[in-house]
């Protein structure tokens, strides 16, 4: 397998240009494979579409991603050329995963459904135009332009829950979930080649990823809020590993369970500049890549 370790910028990101730009520089020029922006819509972290076309005309190899991109309330023409459009002027450098979104009042409000339709509903109707749009069909008299770059151009898909897993199986190119463990990865991996192949479908071996969040020190309130709505009764200290050290021993557990596309989030508090953290993590995981 070919391992790959991205990182993303959090739900704890903000907008100032110097920083980021910073980051971004650090990111590429040590080695990381990927970079990853959050949709969180009450937070200060970029906008996801924004910030990696920003990303992207700072830099020439890194690859971008919104991890992951709400998906149900969307207009499916409208984020089909914002996706071909950032994945042409930037190369064919685009990674894309799409998601329900929070289970969050406040973050769902900004994206509101057709009436009569679940989320899950909404996703998979949503998910289905873009895919004919990205491929070049006119759909109600609409033609999307340009082409990505990418043909095609794969469409992941986050969250591990049932109903994501059976998702993944039937209509996407890929699995990239957060907050789980690698044996939940192994079990999802099943269910999802399973789904795939009962659709008369295959999803590439390589396309098994996950985000995976460490820590040093005490876990932040936000990131204990979090856990607490997406898996309740799980001790956090479960899912997100203390230090680099685990990072390290969690990510081969991960590629032990055949997962082998990592993005890495630092959870702790910032050093003095963004690219402090930054060269620890690309010292202790890029060695991991393949």
């Amino acid at each position: 397998m070919k391992i790959r370790i991205g990182t993303i910028l959090g739900i704890d990101g903000d907008s100032d240009p110097g920083p980021f730009n910073e980051a971004v520089a650090a990111m590429e020029d040590l080695g990381f494979d990927s970079l990853w922006l959050a949709e969180l819509t009450s937070r200060a972290t970029p906008d996801p579409i924004v910030g990696l076309a920003h990303a992207a005309a700072r830099t020439t190899r890194l690859k971008i991603g919104p991890g992951v991109l709400v998906l149900p309330g969307r207009n499916p023409a409208v984020v089909a050329k914002q996706l071909a459009s950032l994945d042409r002027l930037s190369g064919g450098r685009l990674l894309v995963a799409f998601g329900l979104g929070l289970p969050d009042p406040a973050e769902r409000a900004a994206f509101p459904l057709p009436a009569g339709r679940t989320r899950g509903e909404a996703f998979d109707a949503a998910l289905a135009l873009v895919r004919r749009y990205l491929a070049g069909e006119t759909v109600d008299g609409v033609r999307v332009r340009p082409d990505p770059v990418q043909q095609p151009l794969d469409l992941w898909i986050g969250g591990s829950s049932p109903a994501a897993l059976v998702r993944t199986g039937r209509l996407a190119d890929g699995w990239l979930p957060s907050l789980i463990t690698p044996e939940e990865a192994a079990e999802g991996r099943a269910v999802i080649e399973r789904e795939a192949e009962q659709a008369g479908r295959r999803i590439d071996p390589e396309h098994f990823g996950v985000t995976l969040t460490y820590q040093d020190g005490e876990i932040p309130e936000v990131l204990l809020a979090q856990v607490a709505r997406r898996r309740p009764g799980i001790d956090p200290d479960v899912l997100i590993p203390k230090g680099l050290d685990g990072a390290v021993r969690r990510i081969e557990e991960f590629v032990a369970a055949g997962t082998s596309k990592f993005v890495v989030r630092h959870s702790g508090p910032a050093g003095a500049s963004p690219t402090v953290n930054l060269q620890a993590m690309a010292d202790a995981l890029l060695p991991l890549q393949t």
